[in-house]
């Protein structure tokens, strides 16, 4: 990975982290614990705190067990980038959110011994668990880094020989 790209994709990650943190240091300051303020019929601010990972799964593994869990995986994302092929640019970004969003959620476990989370989707009848921006990030970080490999299959199916 060239200096412009890597610096590029650093700044990316490191502006996601940014806004997630001042996101958090908002919702703890002016966001009353476990109190619905709805935005949308079907999306509400929710403070809450998560001492797991997503959905808080492996809570029991506990805090320094997460944070090394946090940095293996933030370690293996940016081999897996630095190994990506430098035209896959949806990928590198994809690579770079789910770092960023790794990131975030690191800091916190690490400062206040969870996750701080915001961000609930629901029904009259449904909720979805609540999450944050940095899950956010990781989520369409990773849907990214399966579209390029999607859409570079297509490509290789298109261009590989007809076997007819």
């Amino acid at each position: 990975m060239g200096l412009r790209s890597l610096i590029l994709y650093a700044a990316l990650a490191a502006f996601g982290v940014a806004l997630d943190q001042w996101i958090k240091w908002l919702v703890e300051t002016r966001l009353v614990m476990h109190e619905a303020v709805e935005l949308l019929p079907f999306l509400a601010l929710y403070r809450t705190y998560n001492t797991g990972v997503a959905f808080s799964m492996f809570s029991w593994v506990g805090d320094r067990g997460l944070i090394l869990v946090s940095i293996a995986v933030i370690a293996f994302v940016l081999y897996l980038a630095a190994k990506s092929d430098p035209r896959h640019i949806l990928a590198r970004i994809g690579f770079a959110l789910i770092v960023s969003g790794a990131l975030g959620n690191l800091i916190d476990r690490a400062v206040y011994g969870h996750v701080i989370d915001y961000i609930l989707f629901h029904t009259p009848v449904w909720s979805f668990a609540v999450f944050n921006l940095a899950d956010a990030f990781i989520s369409v970080g990773a849907a990214a880094i399966v579209l390029q490999e999607v859409v570079g299959w297509l490509g290789a199916r298109k261009t590989a020989p007809s076997g007819d």
